[in-house]
């Protein structure tokens, strides 16, 4: 939407049959890091507008209509203040419908059930002339002056010849993936008067005592939930499989085999011991695995976890995230080896130069693809996160095509000039404008 919206003649490839990413296919329908644990703006531009107007119409919540009655929101099962308290939860279905009416208004080519399989180069040149793609068509190849590698795993960028490096630098291990499935007819008065009266969000007693008597025999130790758009209908993201690598086919295959079955075996459990799920029903089981961490493009700038600590600053700042340490241990899923660690500002600023790879000049990578530490995903990976990218990525991609230029030569001013323009934050103290739509026109269509 942000290169359309410039002028760009715009293709957008989506392997599924649905957009939305891993909020819709793989079920995390819960936006993450675009508020501070203070419910402070980090994402605003197209992230604002989409959702706020999602909101309306009842497909979402804005977390500025959250409270917290008690210790505890159901939007997670934080406390007060937290990172899970001020995410925007969606109703996956709607989600899907209004990026449909989204992507036909602003005139962008979709193509669905579609993947990239390869790129052809211009001799002897570090551009991408073409991607090859693979539907039911069958191959072509399309022409392109400029491609936004959103994948999350560098696809593009590994074919095209880009660095890259993947996993932890001692094994080349990744953090766990989850399959997500939604459940509804939860009893939430009786699961919030179980948290609140034993204080166990996460249900950690509850699973140590199935664990003596042999009926817990996962490896992870706590049991995560949302509330999504409305009461009574949660995501649950508990299950945590390890040894998947998302860039690997039959490693997905078996990983999703091994998340139904592990599924359902939990939520025999949660109907049968977790106060609130005794008349529970499952509502969705994602289709496509959730992938925290596969590959990581090498640029000219890696973002490392002393830079964070150390809260450096970037002239090139394209937006901020406003979550914390989150990347658990691919061997103990429960285990996040940077909880602890000290870092006093609420926001995290992600700088454009962390999207571009090398040497190919005419490919940017936004999402979790990014050239971080590997720790420094933890706040960097998250969706809201991933929209300042994208909305970031999009733009630029309009500056090389009309300045015929490389994606590392753009000019970074002036990408922070126009992102500002466009109601994006690219300074902490910006002051964001209200969505240029307004609730009445939503309830007239």
């Amino acid at each position: 939407v942000a290169a359309r919206r410039r002028g760009l003649k715009v293709l957008l490839v989506e392997a599924t049959g649905q957009l939305g990413g891993v909020g819709t296919s793989a079920g995390v329908s819960h936006l993450l890091a675009s508020r501070t644990p203070h419910n402070e703006v980090c994402v605003a531009g197209i992230f604002k507008e989409f959702t706020e107007e999602l909101a309306a119409r009842g497909g979402a919540i804005n977390p500025d209509t959250i409270t917290v009655e008690g210790e505890y929101s159901p939007h997670g099962w934080g406390g007060k203040v937290g990172s899970l308290t001020y995410g925007v939860p969606f109703d996956p279905v709607q989600m899907v419908c209004f990026l449909d009416e989204k992507m036909l208004a602003e005139k962008v080519d979709v193509l669905f059930f579609t993947q990239v399989v390869d790129v052809l180069k211009e001799n002897g040149e570090d551009r991408v002339s073409h991607v090859v793609i693979f539907n039911k068509s069958g191959l072509q190849a399309v022409p392109a002056k400029a491609v936004v590698d959103a994948t999350g795993d560098a696809d593009v960028a590994a074919r095209s010849g880009c660095e890259f490096v993947k996993g932890r630098k001692e094994d080349g291990l990744m953090t766990p993936t989850t399959l997500i499935f939604h459940v509804n007819n939860v009893d939430q008065d009786a699961l919030s008067d179980y948290i609140h009266g034993t204080g166990e969000r996460r249900f950690v007693k509850k699973i140590n005592s199935l664990r003596e008597t042999g009926e817990w025999k996962f490896p992870y130790d706590i049991f995560i939930t949302v509330q999504l758009h409305e009461k009574g209908t949660l995501m649950v993201n508990t299950t945590r499989i390890c040894d998947v690598d998302g860039t690997d086919g039959r490693s997905l295959s078996r990983g999703m085999m091994r998340g139904r079955s592990e599924m359902r075996e939990l939520f025999a459990l949660m109907k049968k011991h977790f106060p609130g799920f005794e008349k529970a029903s499952i509502k969705m089981v994602a289709p496509v695995l959730g992938v925290r961490e596969t590959r990581r493009i090498v640029g000219d700038f890696i973002y490392t976890v002393e830079d964070l600590v150390n809260e450096r600053d970037f002239p090139d700042t394209i937006g901020f995230t406003g979550y914390g340490w989150d990347l658990p241990d691919p061997k103990q899923p429960s285990y996040q080896p940077m909880h602890g660690t000290s870092r006093n500002r609420s926001f995290t600023p992600m700088p454009y130069s962390i999207m571009v790879p090398r040497p190919v000049r005419n490919v940017v990578c936004p999402g979790r693809a990014i050239s971080v530490e590997r720790h420094v995903l933890g706040p960097l990976r998250e969706q809201g996160a991933c929209y300042a990218m994208g909305e970031a990525a999009g733009v630029a991609a309009a500056m090389v095509v009309a300045e015929q230029i490389a994606f590392k030569e753009v000019d970074t001013a002036a990408l922070r000039e126009a992102l500002r323009n466009q109601n994006a934050k690219v300074d902490w103290d910006q002051e964001i404008q209200p969505t240029p739509w307004s609730v009445a026109s939503v309830n007239s269509q």
